[in-house]
């Protein structure tokens, strides 16, 4: 994921840039997301008492790192709705319907990175276009370098943890029912929960 220094303003006084993180400047290369070892994820409120968990079995994308042009960098992430997992299946299956996602018609979630800044420290902040039900919004994630490892396999590996918050009814998810004392089944505000490990692919 393209993670950047803030870009110097235009006026005649230069303003300091924040430092790359060397480890991640040394990280150069095009990255596979390890979908057996990564998670994206949701948490929405129900029932205005309590939270309700959930995530996406099924993903696939890939990171380009530019350590030495950071805004070279980027981030493609695919997500097949139908792998939707609440941990109740008549949950799931409503989830997967017109009411929500309609996951025959739209079978994908896609994010596509745009541009990313350097927050300190292993900080960054990602943004891109988010698009569900062929609704394309912007959407900007705060990610946390986690490091990086060679496994004992031999993969090189990165880590990236993050979250962005979206309000559900900007893509046209909209289905709710009200309660009887007061407020909604489902909040519009929805948490999006990532963590992400990525091998990197031979050169």
């Amino acid at each position: 994921m393209g993670l950047f220094n803030r870009k110097n303003n235009e006026s005649a006084v230069a303003v300091a840039t924040l430092p790359v993180d060397p480890a991640l400047a040394a990280l150069t290369g095009e990255y596979t997301i390890d979908a057996a070892h990564s998670s994206i994820g949701f948490t929405v409120r129900h029932a205005m008492v309590t939270n309700v968990r959930g995530s996406f079995a099924e993903h696939e994308g890939v990171l380009k790192l530019d350590g030495a042009n950071p805004d070279a960098s980027s981030a493609s992430i695919d997500v097949k709705i139908a792998s939707i997992d609440t941990g109740i299946a008549d949950r799931d299956g409503h989830l997967r319907s017109g009411d929500f996602f309609d996951a025959e018609t739209f079978p994908l979630m896609t994010f596509r990175s745009l541009h990313a800044q350097q927050l300190g420290g292993d900080k960054y902040r990602i943004t891109g276009d988010l698009t569900i039900k062929d609704v394309t919004k912007p959407l900007a994630i705060d990610l946390e370098f986690n490091g990086s490892a060679t496994d004992v396999y031999g993969n090189e590996r990165v880590g990236f943890e993050g979250s962005a918050e979206i309000l559900r009814s900007d893509w046209g998810l909209t289905w709710n029912a009200a309660l009887e004392t007061g407020g909604v089944m489902v909040s519009d505000k929805v948490k999006l929960n990532f963590d992400i490990s990525a091998i990197k692919n031979a050169a």
